[in-house]
């Protein structure tokens, strides 16, 4: 058996590109229906002209987006410089101190139940390459393993997620429909996505679809029910 390979494959990251998009599309455009449709419902309650609801859509929409967004990146990026540190360190150790970094590595294995001759084999495969080395002690030691997305494609993702769902709340009043008519219609289209994120959510998790689906739609439901009630409580008392 050549262990070198089979370690090596174990320790390099196996997630996709598609499905590292994905996840962001899905929690940035979680965040943009919310958000949105929030904001439109407690502009509804509180009986704002349409004028006025757009106007706050959008604003909503672009800063929250790119607020999201900046956080994504930031976020992204403290992990790769958090990855980074503890590489140099592990890349330190094995430089200076082998024997020592050789024992972890063999206190690793023999804590998953190898032992012996299998255990030995193991420990040679992997030490007979830095990398495969390294690698195994980040992933094993420091539970980390190296995001192949950069912070600003990932930043991208999120912010276009949130415009792209985001903007399903606000588009029936951009049409020129009455205005209940127009909330009634952004209702259905919000839980229309919602659904739609719930399944893809539950799908990339490997969960319950009803489950995933029924827990976005609460959280947009509940969500842009405290925001109507809010803004009409506060039209009847303040305005």
């Amino acid at each position: 058996m050549d262990y070198h390979k089979a370690y090596k494959f174990h320790t390099e990251p196996q997630q996709s590109s598609n499905y590292a998009y994905l996840s962001q599309f899905i929690y940035g455009g979680i965040d943009g229906g919310v958000t949105t449709f929030a904001v439109i419902a407690g502009a509804v309650g509180a009986g704002f002209d349409v004028k006025v609801i757009i106007i706050l859509g959008i604003a909503n929409l672009i800063a929250d987006g790119f607020s999201m967004s900046v956080g994504s990146y930031l976020s992204s990026k403290s992990e790769q410089e958090k990855h980074e540190k503890y590489k140099k360190m592990e890349h330190w150790g094995v430089d200076n101190i082998p024997e020592s970094e050789r024992e972890e590595i063999r206190e690793i294995y023999r804590s998953k139940g190898l032992k012996g001759e299998l255990l030995e084999n193991v420990v040679q495969a992997i030490t007979a390459d830095k990398e495969t080395w390294v690698n195994v002690m980040m992933k094993d030691e420091h539970n980390m393993v190296m995001d192949q997305e950069t912070p600003r494609k990932k930043a991208i993702a999120t912010f276009l997620s949130f415009l792209l769902i985001g903007f399903i709340p606000l588009a029936s009043f951009l049409s020129g429909i009455d205005i209940n008519q127009a909330f009634i219609m952004s209702c259905l289209l919000t839980s229309l996505s919602f659904t739609l994120i719930g399944f893809l959510k539950a799908s990339i998790n490997h969960t319950s679809i009803i489950k995933g689906i029924g827990e976005t739609l609460l959280l947009g439901t509940t969500a842009a029910g405290l925001a109507y009630f809010a803004g009409s409580f506060l039209e009847k008392t303040i305005m």
